[in-house]
Order: structure tokens, then C-alpha cells, then sequence
């Protein structure tokens, strides 16, 4: 990775960070919830960029622009949001690769 893409991914990061703390504090907290969840079992693209993470934070702009509380948002199962999330990204999880990994160890060593 050069240099200058390095710089442009922080920049970027810098932005989207400026935004969620730019949010009320109820979305911020259920956004960082939301960040850790999808971290840990989430799409493995967003290590690629912040396409989902921008999405959701742009949601969540919505929401307090129409003055509602953030589970009035998200519905009060944040867990269950962001299921729906990963399910609607057509993207392969990290649980997806893990259990991919584990079939292709089963049948190697079958096969011995």
C-alpha cells in the first residue's frame, strides 16, 4: 500500500470519526456498540473502507435530524440490527470464513 493511499484511508477515518462524535450520545454509544459488533463478526469488507460504517452513521444523522431517539432507529435489539445489516451486504462474514476454514481442515484430514 503507497504512501499516499495510507494518508487518504486516515483522512477518511478522521472524517468519518468527526461525524459520529458530531452525533447525540445516545447514537454514539450504540453506534460504538454497533462498530465493535460488526467488527467481531461483521462483513469481511469493512476492513476494505468504510462503506457500511459511513452508511450507518449517515442513518443515524437521519434519525436525530427527525429528532428521534436512537432506538427508535435501530429498534431496541441493536444485536438483531445489526444481523440484519450483515445479511442485507451480501458479504462473506468472518464466521462465513471460519466455518469454511474448519470443512476444508475436516476434509483434508479425511481424506488421509
Amino acid at each position: 500500500m503507497s504512501l499516499k493511499k495510507i494518508i487518504e484511508e486516515k483522512k477518511e477515518w478522521r472524517a468519518h470519526v468527526s461525524r459520529v462524535k458530531a452525533l447525540p450520545q445516545d447514537y454514539q454509544i450504540v453506534y460504538k456498540e454497533i462498530q465493535k459488533y460488526l467488527f467481531k463478526v461483521g462483513p469481511v469488507e469493512l476492513s476494505e473502507g468504510l462503506g457500511l460504517l459511513s452508511e450507518i452513521v449517515s442513518f443515524f444523522e437521519e434519525g436525530a435530524a427527525a429528532k428521534k431517539g436512537v432506538l427508535e432507529v435501530t429498534g431496541t435489539d441493536v444485536a438483531a440490527f445489526c444481523d440484519a445489516l450483515i445479511e442485507n451486504s451480501n458479504s462473506k462474514t468472518y464466521a462465513d470464513l471460519y466455518q469454511e476454514a474448519v470443512t476444508q481442515n475436516i476434509n483434508k484430514n479425511m481424506k488421509k
